[in-house]
């Protein structure tokens, strides 16, 4: 079922939002659309292909009737900050960009800082922020860019359509991007058409290749030469990088829209979707597919956000019922298990990122926060940055060379009102330095 790139998350506004596109789609079950303020909402009383956000007044009278703590029965890990603490955020915002049409997607390689907007994709230079090009313009049809990724010398963009296109990264001083391949290619299409046995049933009267996505690829990741896309058709597949072929398909990874994926270095895949669950799939080593390992089921509506630490052993997930949980890898098993949940934010989590003992979270309530991970695995949140008018919809670090360890990060957040803002934030602690200390406190300074 093809969606249309304008449906919004789950909960922003039909009226103030209306043409905004969004990556999150609705849950097909209407039982999921009450278990939250933040669920998504089908006007239709026949079929959720013409679902439309709530109104004002539907999200208000749910809100009413729940509590200011989403998912009570998960501890918190956050920590109320004490008298004593002498810790500091000193903040700098500064508008980037201002696009006409929403930001869908955000991603940094090498010195550039790539843009999605729609079907194109804006370059900029990573630390100056000058922009340098743009590419896809042209090429309307393709759809909204859902995520970017990269495998080498090679960026990959996935879209509405259904498709993976992989461009070449251009030389220094090149600043062309050539389109290389459109996955599944042309000739894995050829291998495959004439067998029925390569043919699956997407929908009522419909059949398709396995290799081909039949809605829109939603989420990116890239493992070693393994790249991994999964899709509102509820399909996780896994691709090549050596040749981009289409070498493995989990047809029904989720019993709704697959919203997101992440990988370990280890190889541990997490998908999370719509269906309220996040599953984690791995390759054995005498198998040739990958096998579903664990479900994790504590979110009570759609998951739209994962993310990892370095190691692996963290995981994030962020949902439309406003917590971030953190989950832990058990030593005695393969899988993980909920530890507690961060709370604050006023409506659905849209994006995470985490870096060093840094994690931000974008939010439908227009706002980004900034979490850190202390010794005793507490969390306290240090910043809230405000600044857009609509829903964050994308994260990413900027600055690699300033780091965490001068106590410095520079991150930039996109979101539905267009605006690419950077924000520069400095951590002072006069007893040690932010590495090490345990961060209780925090001041936002204009």
């Amino acid at each position: 079922m093809r969606v249309p790139s304008w449906l919004l998350p789950c909960s922003t506004t039909a009226a103030a939002s209306a043409a905004q596109p969004n990556n999150i789609k609705p849950p097909e079950s209407s039982s999921y659309l009450i278990s939250d303020a933040s669920s998504l909402s089908d006007t239709s009383a026949n079929s959720s292909a013409s679902s439309t956000p709530s109104s004002d007044t539907s999200c208000s009278s749910l809100q009413s009737n729940l509590s200011l703590q989403s998912l009570p029965s998960i501890p918190s890990l956050q920590k109320l900050p004490a008298a004593t603490d002498s810790f500091t955020v000193t903040l700098s915002q500064f508008n980037v960009a201002s696009f006409k049409l929403p930001i869908s997607h955000l991603a940094v390689h090498g010195a550039y800082l790539y843009v999605a907007t729609a079907h194109e994709i804006n370059v900029y230079d990573r630390i100056t922020f000058s922009h340098i090009t743009a590419f896809n313009a042209r090429d309307s049809s393709s759809g909204s860019v859902k995520g970017i990724a990269f495998l080498r010398r090679e960026i990959l963009t996935s879209h509405q359509d259904g498709k993976i296109r992989v461009w070449n990264l251009p030389e220094k001083n090149n600043n062309q991007f050539k389109l290389v391949n459109t996955l599944p290619t042309v000739n894995d299409r050829l291998r495959r058409f004439i067998l029925p046995k390569n043919y699956v049933n997407v929908r009522r009267h419909k059949k398709v290749l396995w290799i081909q996505h039949a809605d829109a690829v939603t989420g990116l990741a890239v493992n070693n030469d393994s790249i991994y896309s999964v899709s509102w058709d509820r399909s996780l597949k896994v691709w090549r990088g050596s040749d981009h072929r289409c070498v493995e398909s989990v047809k029904a990874a989720h019993e709704d829209a697959v919203n997101a994926v992440a990988v370990s270095a280890g190889g541990t895949v997490y998908t999370g979707s719509a269906d309220r669950k996040i599953r984690v799939w791995e390759k054995p080593e005498a198998e040739k597919r990958h096998v579903l390992v664990a479900t994790l089921e504590k979110h009570k509506s759609a998951v739209n956000a994962l993310a990892l630490n370095e190691e692996g052993s963290l995981l994030f997930s962020g949902a439309c019922d406003r917590s971030v949980l953190v989950w832990e890898r058990e030593e005695s098993a393969n899988y993980m298990a909920v530890i507690g949940a961060l709370r604050g934010h006023k409506n659905a989590i849209l994006c995470l990122i985490y870096v060093s003992d840094l994690l931000l979270s974008g939010s439908a309530d227009r706002t980004v926060r900034v979490w850190r991970r202390g010794g005793d695995g507490s969390y306290s949140c240090l910043s809230v940055l405000e600044g857009h008018k609509k829903p964050v919809k994308s994260l990413v670090v900027v600055s690699e060379a300033e780091g965490l360890s001068n106590g410095v990060v520079s991150v930039c957040s996109g979101s539905l009102d267009g605006q690419l803002i950077a924000w520069k934030l400095s951590f002072t602690n006069l007893n040690s330095p932010l590495p090490n200390s345990n961060i209780m406190n925090c001041r936002h300074l204009e």
